[in-house]
């Protein structure tokens, strides 16, 4: 356990909820999750019991104990909120996106009625702001193959 951790110790949070667990991870939702027509409606967290900084530092256990959460977390979404699809994903370390440094798989139910619908993890990725300015060669190649 580490100090500070929210997701060590679940009290330094006082509106996440765990929902679903087993042995080696929990999925957790804030209670906001639960707001019908939010843009985060339904989404979460699978995360590690035992501390762990990324994705890369689990074990083979615990990874396959997120594999086995994931499947009952869809489960219980698909029940209670009907998304029409996902978008799943770690965030690891500082420029990866990653605030909380206590590996966490995010769950993110997605609706056909938000403005984003059909856009996937790659959009934000791909589009013209995320140009990388050290290095021109890399832009003409996104542009080329990838047309961003």
């Amino acid at each position: 356990m580490v100090k500070d951790c929210m997701f060590c110790d679940l009290t330094l949070e006082p509106n996440q909820r765990i929902i679903l667990s087993n042995e080696h991870c929990m999925f957790l939702q804030l209670e906001q999750a639960n707001t019908k027509g939010i843009p985060l409606e339904g989404a979460g967290l699978i995360v590690p019991k035992t501390h762990r900084e990324t994705a890369f530092d689990l074990t083979r256990e615990e990874w396959d104990a997120t594999y086995t959460l994931l499947k009952e977390v869809k489960k219980y979404l698909d029940e209670k909120y009907q998304p029409k699809g996902y978008n799943l994903g770690w965030n690891c370390g500082e420029v990866g996106g990653q605030h909380i440094m206590h590996s966490h798989f995010h769950v993110i139910p997605r609706y056909e009625d938000e403005a984003l619908a059909g856009k996937g993890i790659r959009y934000m990725f791909k589009g013209n702001e995320n140009n990388r300015s050290s290095n021109v060669v890399l832009k003409e190649h996104c542009y080329l193959f990838y047309g961003c």
